[in-house]
Formats: C-alpha cells, sequence, structure tokens
C-alpha cells in the first residue's frame, strides 16, 4: 500500500494544487472545470477549502529527499473531504489526485486513512457515503478495495457537465472494519 499522509490545507498547497486542478482528466469527472488560471483557485482554497471542517491534503513522500509522510513535507497530490450532509449521522466522500499518482493505491491509501480519521474527529458520524459516476471504473475500484459497500445505482441522479448521470451508491458504516492499511 502507498505510504500516504492526510493533513490540513494551507495558502501555500495552491501551486501543488494547481498541477492537478488544472487538469481536464483529473477534473473529468469531479463538480468543477479544469483551473485556468491560479487566483480562482487560490481563492476556492482560501474561501471553500481552509474553512471546511473536514478536507484533507494527500501528501505523499518526495523522492530522494528523505521526506517521509508526517508533519514535515510531502507532496500534496491530491485532496480527500468529508462533507456534511441534511442528516447529522451521514458524510459524503470525494477524492481527487493527481494523474500521475494514478493506479498506484495512492486514493485506496488516503481514503483509508480518511474513514480512520473522520470517524474519530467527527461526532455522531455513522455513515460515509461515496457517490461515484457508473463511468468511473478508477475510482469504483477506489471504494471497494477501501472497505466501502456497493449499494446500488441511483439512475439519473446528479447533473454533471450538462447531463443527468446515474450515479453508484457506496456506503461506510462506523461499525463497518476498517481494511489493513
Amino acid at each position: 500500500m502507498a505510504e500516504v499522509t492526510l493533513r490540513r490545507f494551507e495558502l501555500t498547497d495552491v501551486d501543488a494544487m494547481m498541477a492537478w486542478a488544472s487538469d481536464p482528466e483529473v477534473a473529468a469527472f469531479c463538480r468543477w472545470e479544469p483551473y485556468e488560471s491560479r487566483e480562482p483557485l487560490l481563492a476556492y482554497l482560501r474561501d471553500t477549502v481552509l474553512p471546511h471542517p473536514w478536507f484533507r491534503a494527500i501528501c505523499v513522500p518526495v523522492p530522494g529527499s528523505g521526506s517521509g509522510p508526517g508533519p514535515g513535507p510531502g507532496a500534496v497530490v491530491g485532496a480527500v473531504s468529508v462533507a456534511s450532509t441534511a442528516e447529522p449521522c451521514r458524510g459524503e466522500l470525494g477524492y481527487v489526485l493527481a494523474r500521475a499518482h494514478w493506479g498506484k493505491g495512492v486514493a485506496t491509501a488516503a481514503v483509508r486513512r480518511a474513514l480512520r480519521d473522520v470517524f474519530a474527529e467527527v461526532e455522531g458520524l455513522r455513515r460515509v457515503e461515496a457517490l461515484v459516476d457508473v463511468d468511473n471504473l478508477a475510482s469504483q475500484r477506489v471504494a471497494e478495495k477501501a472497505g466501502f459497500r456497493r449499494e446500488g445505482v441511483l439512475r439519473r441522479h446528479y447533473w454533471h457537465k450538462g447531463r443527468a448521470r446515474d450515479m453508484v451508491m457506496y456506503s461506510f458504516l462506523a461499525s463497518d472494519p476498517l481494511p489493513a492499511e
């Protein structure tokens, strides 16, 4: 499994974030369009990410630097968040990862770590949901390998970039065993 840590974002992460937030392939299944300049991303980071109660940077060791994950340096290669819902016992998981780290176990490791941390930190949280586009097979594999259970397909559930999309509903309960990291 990939070596991954999670930490709160800082404004200084904007350039690392721009590397993946400007990539059309990364943004394909995301709610946002690829960022074309640094200023709107900095505003999003400042106004949305920083005040969010559970929005974390996915960090990996920097090759050749001797810096592993932890409180010290590490490359910010993505984000994972758990957003509150109308029901305080539920949260909705979101994650995004730089293309250079796809297929290496980084997203799965980050989601597993997020589950462990969010259930420990958010009082009353009993269920984390992941809604994944039916065509995003890689993200479905991440959810499944992280221990989520597939509950079914919500047909035409989500308006995404000009059309109604089917979404696969996954869930992970606080009582489910956390997969080994």
